[in-house]
């Protein structure tokens, strides 16, 4: 069963923006990618780099600025061959200026918890 929260306003995310909002008990970016809005987990699905601070949107791409991962925000899609995993994300709507997020479930990523690398052992 759907449980739709409103985040925001519409400009509360200027077009080419991400931004973090809490939604309960977890957060989500948001992301105005020009054609639309796009709402996802805070952080990048590799190393959990926190998008709102190093994601980089630009022409519909968002990227990763701590390993280059890419996805194309317009097809929800892997925008690069290096790019391993795609971005999950949460169903949205707008009504009247207002954007609500379904929230019935907190989207997560599952990375290998045996050993937390750091960025010496994955580039050494």
């Amino acid at each position: 069963m759907s449980k739709w929260i409103k985040v925001c306003e519409l400009e509360d995310v200027p077009e080419n923006n991400i931004k973090k909002f809490s939604v309960g008990d977890f957060d989500i970016v948001l992301a105005n990618y020009g054609e639309g809005l796009r709402a996802f987990p805070p952080v990048c699905p590799h190393m959990r780099e926190p998008l709102d601070v190093s994601g980089l949107l630009d022409q519909g791409i968002l990227t990763c600025g701590k390993h280059v991962w890419q996805w194309d925000l317009r097809e929800c899609t892997k925008a690069s061959s290096m790019t391993e995993e795609n971005l999950l994300f949460y169903e949205l709507k707008e009504e009247n200026g207002d954007i609500f997020v379904d929230v019935s479930e907190q989207l997560s990523y599952a990375w290998e918890e045996e050993e937390e690398l750091d960025d010496d052992d994955f580039f050494g």
